[in-house]
């Protein structure tokens, strides 16, 4: 028994020996190929053999002729084991680098496309990674074209929107300047009007930098979708009497929401006017609003006689007025982005449909708990 754990010891000792020398040799070679790395690892598992065995020698518990007997099979064990291990190293090596060329492929702007032929776990892992990032940088970089698209498109037209009333305010102003307007009155009252609107779209734009900016602060508290859409009623009811809409609002359930009561009074604001606005005359806007599995949907349906398909996708973009509302009345396209933007900082989401005669957006919120 004695002998045999003293044979286990030196043997223990000859191969610790070993394996700290190849310890500190894979240290001095971690930046160099894979192939240096597995040919080290394989050498130090023939050498820790070696070493133990020739420490045992040494303590004279082999003969001479069993030491050369054990000697020449752990010579020909690490032919063969260094021999596998290059080949093994050169096929991983050259697994990776197809892998690196596949991958700087779709960091150019490419697609990703896996290398074919066999590949060890991690490779064949790191290999879907890859593919998953590659379709979310495309998804990434089809979303910045779109959105620059939009911001171009946002330029365009608030420059052709700013220059029509900034040209009347500049006219109207030199008109009374030489005095040579015929109602002094009515230039002030248009000048008044122009400067509002000018305010409005400035106001537009500084609440979409905030919702892009991630910077729109919420003050939650709970309140009736009932009285929500009431209140918004009575601020769009003066618009629909001009404009000779009837607005409904007998479909809205008493629903108690968390959000923002001022920031969600612009939601609904935004959503009638722009269904009002495109309502003809004796048309009808109506809101409804009632709970849902999901939470609550309220909704606005206008009769606008509907939006072409192809448009359904891009009408909460930044800018986005379609192809029959280039009239200043119309706006810059911003209240759509900003209805998006508020909805979804609340958690909700934003959709638009046609029905027959119109559409119909809707709005879904997280209901209030409790």
């Amino acid at each position: 028994m004695r002998d045999t754990l003293l044979i286990a010891l030196y043997a223990f000792l000859g191969a610790a020996a070993t394996g700290l020398a190849g310890a500190g040799v894979l240290r001095l070679i971690r930046r160099r190929s894979l192939t240096a790395s597995l040919t080290v690892v394989a050498a130090v598992a023939v050498c820790a053999m070696l070493a133990g065995t020739l420490a045992v020698a040494q303590a004279m518990f082999l003969s001479a002729h069993d030491l050369s007997v054990v000697t020449t099979v752990v010579a020909m064990a690490a032919v063969v084991s260094l021999a596998t291990a290059l080949l093994l190293g050169r096929w991983v090596v050259a697994r990776s680098r197809e892998l690196a060329r596949a991958a700087r492929s779709f960091g150019d702007g490419g697609d990703f496309a896996a290398p074919d032929g066999p590949a060890t776990a991690e490779l064949e892992s790191l290999s879907r990674e890859l593919a998953a990032t590659s379709a979310r940088l495309a998804r990434s970089r089809e979303r910045e074209r779109a959105l620059e698209s939009s911001r171009r498109e946002l330029v365009a037209w608030i420059s052709h929107d700013l220059r029509t009333p900034l040209a009347g305010l500049r006219a109207m102003s030199e008109a009374l300047e030489d005095g040579v307007a015929a109602d002094p009155d009515r230039y002030l009252k248009q000048i008044r009007t122009e400067v509002e609107r000018l305010n409005d779209m400035v106001g537009d734009l500084f609440e979409l930098s905030r919702i892009h900016a991630g910077s729109l602060a919420l003050t939650r508290s709970r309140i009736s979708l009932y009285d929500l859409v009431g209140d918004a009623l009575a601020g769009a009811d003066p618009l629909a009497r001009e404009l000779g809409v009837r607005l409904v609002g007998d479909r809205v359930e008493p629903v108690p929401v968390e959000v923002d009561g001022k920031e969600m009074s612009r939601v609904l604001g935004n959503l009638l006017v722009n269904a009002i606005r495109r309502t003809p005359a004796d048309g009808t806007v109506a809101v409804a609003a009632q709970r849902s599995p999901e939470g609550v949907v309220l909704s606005v349906s206008d009769g606008c006689g509907g939006i072409p398909e192809e448009d359904l996708p891009r009408v909460f973009d930044t800018g986005w007025r379609g192809t029959h509302a280039r009239t200043p009345p119309a706006g810059a396209g911003l209240g759509l982005a900003i209805v998006r933007g508020i909805v979804e900082a609340h958690e909700g989401q934003t959709f638009v449909r046609n029905i027959p005669g119109g559409c119909r957006f809707e709005v879904r919120l997280p209901a209030a708990g409790g």
